[in-house]
C-alpha cells in the first residue's frame, strides 16, 4: 500500500475492521486485541449491523434492541379517519337506516364484537357484504380464492403464531419483484406488513379476505407445515428473552439476528449461511419490559484461559 502515512493508516484500520470486526458490546474484552477478534471473526452473530463476537455480548445487543422496540410508540395501524362500516353499508342502500340503528342498539347492549358481526347476526348483511365493505374503507382489494388457494404457496417464512394472531395470510410471493401478497380478514396492520418487510426483505400488497375462507385457510396451513416454529408463550421477564435467543442463536450457529415487535410478541429470525433460517416467537409480558436491561447481569471480565 502506497502513499502518505496517513492514508496508509486509514487503509489499514479499515481492512481491519473487515477482517477482524471489533464487538459492539463496549464492555468486551475479547474487542481489545485485534488477534483475538480475528481469531473469533467466524463465531461471531451480527445484529441490525453490528458484529457481536459471543452469546453474552449479543444477549447485551438484544436487551437493548428489544427495549427500544417496545418503547417505541407503535404507529398507527389502524385508519383513524375511515368512514363508519355502517355508513358504508347505508350509502350504498345495502342497509337501512332501522337495521343499522337496531344493530348500533344491540352492540350498545352487549357492549362487544364488532358492527359487522352483529350486522351478520340480525340477518342485515352477508359475509361477502361487510368484507366489501371493509375493503372499500381500506381502498384495498378484496381476495376472491378459495380456502385451498390461500397459503399454497411456498412462501412460508412467516410464523403461523403471528399469522393466527393477526388473522391474516400469505397469498402470493412475485419473485420477479420480491413482492409478498398478505390477505387480512378483520383490517389492515400496516405497522405488521413494515415488520415483515423488514424481517423478510420483501414488499408487501396487502388486501382483505372473508373470515370463514381465512380461518379455514389457516387450519389447512398449519396441517401443511405442521412443527417447525419454536414459541415461547410465557418468559418469567423480560431479560430471559434475551438470553432465550442467545441460546438458540449459539445452538443453530446464526449468522445473523433479525428482530421485530409484533404486537405482543418478539418475532426473531436466525439467518444461516446455507441453510434453512429458524424463526422464533416469544410472548413479553408488557410488565416486565422496562427491565430488559436492568436484569440482565454484568459481564464479568474474560479470563485467561477463556480468551483462548
Amino acid at each position: 500500500m502506497k502513499g502518505p502515512p496517513h492514508v496508509r493508516i486509514a487503509w489499514w484500520s479499515e481492512t481491519w475492521e473487515k477482517i477482524a470486526p471489533r464487538c459492539a458490546y463496549w464492555a468486551c474484552g475479547y474487542a481489545r486485541s485485534r488477534w483475538r477478534r480475528m481469531r473469533r471473526r467466524k463465531r461471531g452473530t451480527r445484529l441490525e449491523g453490528k458484529w457481536y463476537c459471543r452469546p453474552e455480548c449479543l444477549e447485551r445487543g438484544l436487551a437493548d434492541v428489544m427495549r427500544r422496540a417496545r418503547a417505541s410508540p407503535r404507529p398507527g395501524a389502524r385508519l383513524a379517519h375511515r368512514v363508519p362500516l355502517g355508513l358504508l353499508l347505508l350509502s350504498r342502500q345495502e342497509l337501512t337506516a332501522v337495521q343499522l340503528k337496531m344493530a348500533l342498539e344491540a352492540q350498545r347492549v352487549a357492549g362487544v364484537r364488532k358492527i359487522g358481526e352483529w350486522l351478520q347476526q340480525l340477518g342485515f348483511a352477508s359475509e361477502a357484504q361487510i368484507t366489501a365493505a371493509l375493503a372499500r374503507q381500506w381502498s384495498c382489494p378484496v381476495l376472491r380464492n378459495s380456502s385451498e388457494a390461500l397459503g399454497a404457496s411456498r412462501f412460508s417464512e412467516v410464523p403461523l403464531r403471528l399469522l393466527e394472531t393477526f388473522q391474516m395470510i400469505p397469498v402470493q410471493f412475485v419473485e420477479s419483484t420480491a413482492t409478498l401478497v398478505i390477505a387480512f380478514s378483520e383490517g389492515i396492520d400496516y405497522t405488521l406488513l413494515y415488520a415483515v418487510e423488514q424481517m423478510l426483505g420483501c414488499h408487501t400488497v396487502p388486501c382483505l379476505v372473508c373470515p370463514s375462507v381465512l380461518q379455514l385457510s389457516l387450519r389447512a396451513l398449519a396441517q401443511r407445515r405442521g412443527p417447525g416454529d419454536v414459541v415461547f408463550d410465557r418468559t418469567e421477564e423480560g431479560g430471559e428473552c434475551a438470553q432465550i435467543i442467545g441460546n438458540y442463536t449459539a445452538k443453530v450457529r446464526a449468522q445473523e439476528v433479525r428482530l421485530a415487535s409484533c404486537g405482543e410478541y418478539f418475532w426473531v429470525r436466525l439467518e444461516r449461511l446455507g441453510q434453512t433460517s429458524v424463526n422464533l416467537v416469544l410472548r413479553a409480558p408488557a410488565h416486565n419490559l422496562s427491565i430488559l436491561t436492568a436484569s440482565s447481569k454484568p459481564m464479568a471480565a474474560p479470563t485467561l484461559s477463556s480468551l483462548a
